[in-house]
C-alpha cells in the first residue's frame, strides 16, 4: 500500500531545497482553495534571475497548490494569481493548461513539472523579448505589403523582352548599313585596287562624320592584307596618273 503521506512530505522537503525564496507555506484562507491541509505557494517570473523580482520583473505569478489525500495518484488542488502583470484570462488558460498536465502525470511527484511548465508559459507569454518580436513581427508584416506596380518581372518575361529587344536592334542596325553590302557574300573579298578604284579612298574623309554608318562599312568590308600590298604599286601609279590629269586641266 503507498504512503501518499510520505511521498507528499519528500516532494515538499525537495521543493524546498530546489525552489528556496520562491517556496513558502501559507495559509489555507488566502489560498484561493477549498481545502483545510497545508497549502504553499511558488512565485515565478518568466525567467531565471538573482535580481530583485519585486522591482525588475514586469510580471509575476503565484502558483498555489495543496495535496489532496490521496496524492500523487490523484492530481493536487491547484490555483493561480497573477502578482503583477498578468491578465485573468491568461491566468484561465495557465490553470487549464496546468489541470490538464497534472491529470497526464498521475502516480509521480509532478509539482516540480507543473512549475516547470508554468515558467515556460511566462517566457512565451511575457518574456522580455516577447514585446520587441511583436514589433519585429509588425514591421515585417508592413514591409511585405508592397503595392504592386506593372506587370511583376520574371525570367521568361524577361527573356521574351530580349529577344524582342535583340531583334529590333538588329533590324535598327540592317537600316544603317548599305544594301551592296546586305547583298554582297560575305566571302567575297575586296583587292587594295578594287577598294582604292571603289572611291572608297577619296570618300574617307566625308564617311568619317556619319561615325556609326563608317563603323558599319567597316565591320561588312573584309580586306584582304597579300592583296593590298600586292596591289600598292598599281594604286600609287594610278593615283599619280590621276594627279598629272588634274595638273593639265587646270
Amino acid at each position: 500500500m503507498t504512503d501518499h503521506l510520505q511521498e507528499q512530505e519528500m516532494e515538499i522537503e525537495a521543493l524546498e531545497a530546489i525552489l528556496m525564496d520562491e517556496f513558502k507555506e501559507i495559509h489555507s484562507g488566502e489560498s484561493g482553495l477549498n481545502t483545510s491541509n497545508r497549502c504553499f505557494q511558488i512565485t515565478l517570473s518568466p525567467q531565471d534571475d538573482d535580481t530583485d523580482q519585486s522591482t525588475t520583473l514586469p510580471v509575476l505569478l503565484a502558483l498555489i497548490f495543496s495535496h489532496t489525500e490521496k496524492y500523487p495518484d490523484e492530481p493536487p488542488l491547484l490555483n493561480v494569481k497573477s502578482i503583477r502583470g498578468i491578465q485573468v484570462s491568461d491566468l484561465k488558460v495557465l490553470k487549464e493548461k496546468l489541470e490538464q498536465e497534472a491529470s497526464e502525470n498521475l502516480g509521480m511527484a509532478m509539482i516540480y513539472t507543473l512549475v516547470t511548465s508554468a515558467k515556460d508559459w511566462l517566457s512565451e507569454r511575457y518574456g522580455q523579448d516577447a514585446d520587441a518580436d511583436n514589433v519585429e513581427e509588425e514591421e515585417s508584416t508592413k514591409d511585405e505589403v508592397i503595392i504592386p506596380h506593372g506587370e511583376p518581372v520574371t525570367v521568361d518575361t524577361f527573356l521574351a523582352w530580349r529577344e524582342r529587344f535583340e531583334a529590333e536592334l538588329a533590324l535598327e542596325r540592317a537600316k544603317l548599313m548599305p544594301e551592296s553590302a546586305l547583298t554582297a557574300p560575305k566571302e567575297k573579298k575586296l583587292s587594295g585596287r578594287q577598294w582604292f578604284e571603289s572611291g572608297r579612298a577619296t570618300a574617307k574623309g566625308a564617311a568619317r562624320v556619319n561615325e556609326e554608318s563608317d563603323e558599319e562599312d567597316e565591320e561588312d568590308i573584309d580586306f584582304d592584307d597579300d592583296d593590298f600590298e600586292d596591289d600598292e604599286e598599281d594604286m600609287l601609279e594610278h593615283y599619280l596618273a590621276e594627279k598629272s590629269d588634274l595638273s593639265t586641266h587646270s
